[in-house]
């Protein structure tokens, strides 16, 4: 199964790249040394990501980040290249459509008329009047045309058949019109690239939402959940990113901490000394933590004990109650591969339906389980706001919700895009985020 997934990703890989050295090189340049060098640049950046999808995940983190940064910037890069060449794949067509049409049209024969023929009876009637003088009849010439003069057969000067040469000029034109989408393309990605850089690296923004909960007892009403998603802990992000977003929530003065999930891209022996700062997060009702999808793939027994350790309660399939308030955690949908599979009931059988009941779970799919079990609202990450537009729109045919507060199924969900990033150090249209939830009593 693993091989299979290799040899599709791989493919898929080779295909974008070919296009784009088709589009970016080949469509751009004639034979010669141009081609050549934008054809070994081309091979140069696959063999650029698929060193950073393979070192960069085997290596140390100081020392994967040499590669992971070209690599990871340059699979943005291409990502938009192919998504705007594949736009102007559309006017492309229609200019290439036109000028072959002007082409067609150019090179038709122009009829010519055929004197009419005159009945011998109207030839007597227009006949000159007797005394006017009349020119000798002239024979038909035999000889060869006059120098200057068009040959029979041949479409006369200025006629449109004569501007064949026009087709000529089409691999100009041509050449000109790769050339022109190709830089186009290139400065719009590059410009978003860097755009995009600047937002995932430049910290997350606090935003606030107010929540209504109908059955919020009025002695929690205000009460204010700091939540934290996919801090993605890795190559590119390290203990600063961490001690970044700890005194972002100390600042607040939330009644409790949440961190749903995704926290590190690496074992506790790799980043356990980045993920330190944790053990300094304040707040009244202590600090929570459920499983995302990838502690599972960096060792999650290990990191569960490494959270604890850290003074953050990991909810695993468990609630526990906060003044009237039922809050609960479940493991990650990942975890089922893991004999680590979430149990909504274990975390929410057993409990006063009069009282409400928050959730943590790391994805948005797990709320249509959580509606079921009559939760009031469902705190999730895992989708990053879709992090690199418009790559959000492939998110939401997995999960219901991408970003912020929705409904579903009666369950009130909201999701926070993650103060990280996975991948590309990119975010267009989705910026990190820590989020303030505040909870209101409806009276």
């Amino acid at each position: 199964m693993i091989a299979v997934f290799l040899v599709v990703v791989f493919g898929v890989l080779f295909g974008i790249h070919f296009y784009l050295w088709k589009r970016l090189v080949k469509d751009t340049t004639t034979r010669g040394r141009a081609r050549l060098l934008g054809t070994l640049g081309m091979v140069a950046m696959v063999l650029l990501i698929v060193s950073g999808l393979t070192f960069g995940r085997l290596a140390r983190p100081d020392a994967a980040r040499w590669i992971a940064w070209p690599a990871y910037l340059w699979l943005a890069t291409m990502f938009y290249l192919l998504v705007i060449l594949a736009v102007l794949e559309i006017p492309r067509l229609v200019l290439r459509f036109t000028w072959v049409r002007r082409a067609q049209v150019a090179e038709e024969p122009v009829p010519v008329e055929e004197p009419a023929l005159v009945p011998a009876t109207e030839s007597a009637a227009s006949a000159p009047p007797a005394g006017a003088s009349t020119a000798p009849p002239t024979e038909p010439s035999t000889g060869p045309p006059a120098a200057g003069s068009p040959a029979a057969g041949s479409p006369a000067a200025g006629s449109p058949a004569a501007g064949r040469p026009a087709r000529a000029a089409d691999p100009g034109r041509r050449l000109l019109l790769a050339r022109g989408m190709a830089i186009a393309a290139g400065a719009t990605s590059v410009a978003t690239v860097g755009y995009g850089v600047s937002q995932a690296m430049g910290g997350p923004r606090l935003d606030r939402v107010t929540i209504p909960l109908a059955k919020l007892p009025r002695q929690l009403d205000g009460l204010r959940i700091a939540l934290v998603s996919d801090i993605h802990l890795g190559p590119l992000l390290g203990r600063s990113h961490t001690r970044r977003i700890v005194d972002m929530i100390n600042g607040v003065g939330a009644d409790l901490v949440a961190v749903v999930g995704d926290l590190v891209d690496g074992s506790v022996a790799e980043l356990g000394p980045a993920a330190e700062p944790l053990a300094d997060l304040e707040s009244k009702h202590g600090s929570f933590f459920v499983t995302g999808n990838h502690e599972y793939f960096s060792g999650y027994a290990e990191w569960i004990d490494e959270v604890d350790s850290l003074g953050l309660r990991v909810l695993q399939n468990e609630r526990v109650e906060i003044e009237g308030l039922d809050l609960a955690g479940v493991n990650d949908v990942t975890g089922g591969s893991y004999r680590h599979a979430p149990d909504f009931d274990k975390a929410l059988g057993d409990r006063d339906p009069a009282r409400p009941v928050v959730l943590l779970a790391h994805q948005p799919i797990q709320v249509t389980e959580a509606a079921k079990h009559g939760v009031d609202l469902q705190l999730s990450g895992h989708t990053h706001g879709g992090q690199i537009q418009p790559f959000g729109a492939l998110v939401r045919l997995e999960q219901p919700v991408v970003s912020g507060l929705d409904t579903v199924d009666g369950t009130k969900i909201y999701v926070t895009n993650g103060a990280g990033f996975w991948g590309p150090p990119v975010r267009v249209g989705a910026p990190p985020q820590v989020s303030v939830v505040e909870l209101r009593a409806i009276q």
